[in-house]
């Protein structure tokens, strides 16, 4: 691989590390309040957090490039608190990313929280554990599958983008450069055995991603009924 293809493979990895902590850290509170609340307008708000499934990639970095472009209102504010703008920079790949990959974070983190037993919340509200007790010591751990089938889910979504990063980053070498495009800029230039190393690396990862979730979501006793 050449000097580019490395340096895109660590920007992905980088790209898809942040995004998943921010996913995490943003939809954990989301994925709790969808699963608990009684709300009328909790099927408006999932509907929103499930938008891109069903939304292509790139009507999502047509919107966000006007809403964070110089002349809209996100990048209007961004310049005005001297951060600069968004578009064609990592940290705008970064927020494009978070927003693309938001479901396959909250989704299964809303399941996981859905199946925590409403009787061990009762029975820690009981011993007079407060809401914040009763989530951090209750449903966080009786919810750990749901976070780490979460955590692969966004890591690996973030690690295949490519319609999204490539209308929100464009394709600058060491800044937006990712490895979805770094392949579709070697089928463009007829550089195919270059391409074939950076699918065949992307086709091994993913098949490493759903063996990793199939071993996670595996029923308790399957390994002890294997070993009968």
């Amino acid at each position: 691989m050449t000097a580019a293809d490395w340096s895109a493979i660590r920007l992905t990895a980088e790209l898809a590390a942040v995004t998943t902590v921010l996913l995490l850290v943003l939809g954990t509170p989301v994925a709790w309040w969808l699963a608990r609340t009684r709300s009328r307008s909790k099927p408006v708000w999932a509907a929103l957090v499930a938008m891109p499934l069903v939304l292509p990639p790139s009507v999502l970095g047509f919107y966000l490039l006007l809403l964070m472009g110089p002349q809209g209102p996100v990048g209007q504010l961004t310049q005005a608190l001297g951060i600069g703008r968004l578009p064609f920079t990592f940290a705008g790949l970064v927020v494009a990313s978070v927003l693309y990959s938001m479901p396959f974070v909250v989704q299964p983190l809303q399941q996981a929280f859905e199946a925590v037993p409403e009787r061990a919340l009762e029975a820690a509200a009981t011993l007079r554990a407060g809401p914040w007790d009763r989530f951090f010591t209750v449903a966080l751990p009786l919810a750990r599958p749901g976070f780490i089938t979460a955590s692969v889910l966004g890591f690996a979504h973030t690690v295949g983008e490519f319609g999204v990063v490539l209308m929100m980053g464009g394709n600058i070498p060491g800044q937006t450069r990712v490895m979805s495009v770094a392949i579709y800029d070697h089928v463009e230039a007829a550089e195919y055995a270059d391409a074939h190393r950076l699918a065949a690396a992307m086709v091994a990862f993913a098949l490493t991603v759903l063996v990793t979730l199939y071993w996670v979501k595996r029923p308790r006793g399957a390994d002890a009924g294997a070993a009968r």
